[in-house]
């Protein structure tokens, strides 16, 4: 028979040597280095409805990638281009004045 989690369980182990803190919600689980607060957070519903693997398997494309196609993707996906032109004549702007 299982036991209903209605609170907060809190348990430290070990990972590869370094003591680790879980806490085991109703809402949610956390894992963070012991000592500190900022960690791995994990929704139940999350993991229930396959965004966590979608969002892991996402992750491990980006850091799989090569540095250029990082580059490249990332400035595709940056200020459109009337952003950039306006930064641009601001910029033109501001040496015109200092000449």
């Amino acid at each position: 028979m299982t036991t209903k989690l209605d609170s907060r369980l809190k348990r430290e182990l070990s990972i590869k040597g370094r003591p680790y803190t879980l806490r085991i919600s109703p809402e949610r689980l956390h894992l963070a280095p012991k000592g500190r607060r900022k960690g791995y957070e994990l929704a139940w519903i999350d993991l229930v409805s396959g965004d966590a693997a979608l969002a892991t398997a996402l992750n491990a494309s980006l850091a799989l990638a090569p540095p250029d196609r990082l580059r490249e993707a990332r400035r595709s996906h940056g200020a459109p281009a009337t952003m950039k032109a306006k930064k641009s004549r601001k910029a033109q702007k501001k040496s015109s004045r200092t000449r």
